[in-house]
């Protein structure tokens, strides 16, 4: 059964402006804070998944490297924040058939996420489900 064309329309509309409140988001957090504070790093993760929804993944990359760089100066390598920038960054890499350079991203967030949380608890089979 197609989609109706009034639901596409709506779906469009609806990320076009959730995209334009998240690049203000990001202005405004660079500006406040400056370009390698955490919180852009947040923006910038929450940015990039819009865009991958909307199949615009050559744009969403950059974003998602910038903000694993950002997390893991302000937080420091083995942070849950990290654990989630390497996710999905990986997911990013397996959507555009780089299988291999998404599962050591893959593997090194399972590992952050075991090491925090313990191997049984339920935030580990968060990434494993990209996997």
């Amino acid at each position: 059964m197609p989609i109706p064309d009034e639901l596409i329309k709506h779906f469009i509309a609806v990320n076009a402006k959730d995209e334009l409140a998240y690049r203000k988001m990001l202005a405004t957090s660079e500006a406040n804070f400056g370009p390698d504070h955490p919180i852009v790093a947040t923006v910038l993760n929450k940015l990039a998944g819009l865009l991958q929804v909307t199949k615009r993944l050559g744009e969403a990359e950059p974003l998602l490297r910038r903000a694993l760089t950002i997390g893991e100066a302000g937080f420091g390598p083995d942070h849950p924040t990290v654990a989630l920038c390497l996710n999905n960054l990986a997911q990013l890499l397996q959507d555009t058939n780089r299988h291999g350079e998404a599962e050591p991203l893959m593997r090194r967030a399972l590992a952050i996420r075991e090491a925090i949380y313990g191997p049984d608890n339920p935030n580990v089979a968060i990434g494993l489900r990209a996997c």
